[in-house]
């Protein structure tokens, strides 16, 4: 059958980007919008009371330093996986084995408790058991996300948009029939447990940042992904905060804490049948997205962590025809069914609860980490505002979340952690070695003579930023490719620095030394090659037919021109034949783009080595015009 054809991917090809703004806006809407309004609100009241709605608006604030931070980390590396894959770079793999599982683990249980707040809600308008709506759902979901990303993101625009007006109207309805007697007392049992019940409901939050994990499907993921979040913050936020102060006004205190349908038992009061009917729809709805966009961002953490050799490399196959990773898919639908039939899915949540606020505080971690390495080739669109402070405080707070969550979920978290880390041990360790961000930190530390790090990283980063801005290779990067490039120390004098070249060049040009070390004096005595302050290009035409070289340099001391007073310390040499005169003038047209961009000279004199030298040719924005890539 052609829907069982398969093929293997690297790096992330083969999925389609199909997302845009409106995608991202509605994923991440729709996984937030379920449980964490339509059944925890009649939970979480026990111990705040009336201000619940505080704890709900200090859950959403608490999430801004996390959702910054990966909104960074996702625009630097836009690959499907989202915390994993960045977690991974920055702190090795022992992190990002725990951090995979545990996205994928806290994601596909939200999603199951989705699942079964919708049988409850499904009980109000039709005489089905819950576990068999849940379980049918899952099926539909699983056979939805198998037929493509466009088809399930389609639906989700749909929920999404009908679930925020039916909401819109419970509010307007519910404001006139408010008892403001029910606020009193505004805090029954001080203001501890509205922090506490904060940590309880910051899985409302959890589907916020998890688009970043289909972050290979989105188009333009520096403009789409921080926008998408922050719209998606600041609308559900305020959604959550109108729905729970007028659910709390509408309903008896006794009345709202023994409910299971708290928001439909309210309308009920305020609009009647007619009302409850309109609410159970918009929490099936709500259900129904967060399922949806639960298994589209869960099952593609198997899939990168199958890339990686993580988990085994059967996750990592994509469908021929529809482009989706169906194993992934299977497995975790698998997974839902397993915990909709069988577990205590509040206790769950919990954890889930923890291990969500944990991978928050590893993606402010991982921003502190790749910004203090000074990788070359880490180059977000986005960049979170007030580094390090807002990290500082997502870190400092999420601990706190923790410690307000109890004892048994904390303890349950714990041996998840060391049940990942047993798999790392046994199945990842003596399979796969990766290099990652905290060693160049590490590097910057305590060897600054030596070099404790290969060139993997930084190379996996080069790719990633060429598929993000989508860079063709024309014959100039295929030029620097193979360019030489010298490194220079001390301050030199341009006889020096030109016999260095000649001699560097003498391999590629096939010519001696000595012809192109006069060349290039010739040519300096002719007219100066410093173009400003700073920068040279020395360009040489030479004897011979379909000859053309580059060479790239940098002397930190300077370069001793005639007639310059300060020293060249950045210098690019073209050498070709006569008939390359047509691209000689080419290559020279974008060396002089390169290096008027911002901050060209300073990345320039900061590079650590020449492969990084290189890079920022490699990766400098221009316009690129379809030379033969040869």
């Amino acid at each position: 059958m052609p829907f069982l054809k398969i093929i293997r991917i690297n790096m992330g090809k083969g999925l389609k980007k199909e997302l845009g703004l409106l995608d991202i806006f509605c994923i991440a809407s729709g996984a937030m919008i379920s449980s964490g309004l339509f059944i925890l609100p009649g939970i979480a009241s026990v111990k705040a009371g009336p201000a619940l709605f505080v704890s709900y608006l200090i859950a959403s604030v608490m999430v801004l330093p996390a959702m910054f931070s990966k909104a960074e980390l996702t625009t630097a590396m836009p690959k499907s996986g989202g915390d994993y894959f960045f977690i991974t770079r920055t702190m090795g793999l022992a992190v990002g084995t725990i951090a995979g599982m545990s996205s994928w683990f806290s994601l596909s249980l939200k999603s199951a408790f989705a699942l079964i707040g919708m049988g409850a809600y499904a009980s109000l308008i039709m005489n089905m058991p819950l576990q068999v709506v849940a379980v049918l759902c899952c099926l539909f979901f699983m056979m939805l996300n198998l037929m493509g990303t466009k088809h399930a993101s389609h639906l989700q625009i749909f929920l999404v948009m009908g679930l925020i007006a039916m909401l819109l109207i419970y509010v307007i309805k519910g404001f006139g029939h408010v008892d403001v007697h029910r606020y009193v007392p505004f805090l029954p049992n001080g203001a501890g447990p509205i922090f506490a019940t904060a940590g309880f409901v910051f899985i409302s939050y959890g589907g916020l940042t998890k688009i970043a994990s289909m972050a290979g499907e989105i188009k333009n993921p520096g403009r789409n992904i921080p926008l998408g979040m922050i719209l998606s913050l600041a609308i559900v936020g305020l959604i959550y905060a109108l729905v729970i102060f007028v659910t709390t006004g509408l309903l008896e205190p006794v009345v709202l804490r023994g409910s299971l349908t708290p928001i439909s038992t309210a309308a009920y009061v305020s609009m009647g049948r007619p009302g409850m009917i309109i609410t159970a729809v918009a929490a099936l709805l709500a259900f129904f997205s967060t399922a949806n966009a639960g298994i589209m961002s869960a099952s593609r953490y198997p899939m990168a962590m199958s890339r990686d050799k993580i988990l085994p490399s059967f996750l990592q196959k994509l469908n021929l025809k529809f482009k989706t990773p169906h194993y992934s898919i299977f497995f975790t639908c698998a997974f839902m069914i397993f915990a909709i039939l069988f577990l205590n899915l509040e206790t769950l949540v919990k954890v889930a609860s923890i291990l969500l606020i944990l991978l928050y505080i590893s993606a402010n971690v991982s921003v502190i980490i790749m910004r203090e390495s000074k990788i070359q080739n880490y180059q977000p669109i986005f960049r979170s505002p007030l580094y390090p402070w807002m990290q500082i405080a997502g870190i400092l707070g999420g601990i706190f979340l923790i410690i307000t969550m109890g004892r048994i979920p904390i303890v349950i978290s714990a041996l998840f952690i060391m049940g990942a880390l047993l798999w790392f041990r046994i199945y990842v360790h003596v399979k796969v070695k990766r290099e990652f961000a905290l060693i160049h930190v590490i590097e910057r530390i305590t060897a600054k003579d030596k070099e404790l790090t290969s060139n993997y990283l930084s190379t996996e980063l080069r790719q990633i930023l060429r598929e993000r801005d989508e860079i063709i290779e024309d014959r100039f990067d295929y030029l620097i490719k193979k360019a030489q490039i010298l490194d220079a120390e001390g301050q030199i004098t341009v006889e020096e620095f030109f016999k260095r070249a000649a001699s560097t060049l003498t391999k590629t040009l096939d010519m001696k030394a000595e012809e192109i070390y006069s060349s290039l004096i010739r040519r300096e005595m002719e007219s100066s090659t410093v173009i400003r302050g700073g920068l040279a290009i020395p360009h040489i035409i030479i004897e011979g037919e379909r000859k053309f070289s580059v060479l790239l340099a940098r002397c930190k001391q300077g370069i001793k021109f005639p007639g310059v007073t300060s020293g060249v310390k950045i210098v690019f040499v073209l050498a070709g034949s006569k008939d390359e005169r047509n691209f000689h003038l080419r290559a020279l047209a974008a060396i002089a783009e390169i290096a008027q961009q911002k901050d060209f000279d300073k990345k320039w004199m900061s590079a650590r080595n020449t492969r990084e030298l290189r890079d920022i040719v490699l990766l400098a924005e221009r316009k690129r015009v379809g030379m033969p890539s040869k």
